[in-house]
């Protein structure tokens, strides 16, 4: 979580910050053998140098991007935990509870489909 601790002294909102170190400290715990790391200015975690999921702070919301192909396999369970969602990225509302369940699906999903992926992002 060292590498993250920048990032989170810059979140203003004490709450957000919280919320925010509480996702990234789980997820941290939980998939020990991916990489932390801040890249474009956002906490992010890689396996074998390819990425595996990213989050950003907003006003509104949380914002967690597991590329395209997580957000289309698990639509209908974002939706269902009442998130909102792009194609690139989910956004959880601060007043939400976040499903640790959902995202450790989420990123147990990339770290399968992407296990033999030698660049950072999918080529589609």
């Amino acid at each position: 979580m060292k590498v993250f601790e920048e990032y989170l002294n810059r979140i203003d909102n004490l709450e957000q910050r919280a919320g925010v170190e509480q996702v990234l400290s789980h997820m941290a715990n939980r998939f020990p053998v991916l990489e932390t790391r801040i890249a474009w200015n956002q906490p992010m975690f890689t396996d074998h140098g390819t990425f595996i999921i990213g989050f950003s702070v907003s006003k509104n919301h949380l914002a967690i991007a597991p590329e395209r192909e997580g957000i289309i396999r698990f639509s209908d369970e974002i939706i269902q935990a009442g998130y909102d969602h792009t194609k690139e990225l989910i956004r959880i509302s601060w007043n939400k509870p976040v499903d640790f369940t959902l995202l450790e699906r989420i990123i147990e999903f990339n770290i399968l489909e992407k296990k033999d992926c030698k660049t950072f992002w999918r080529t589609r």
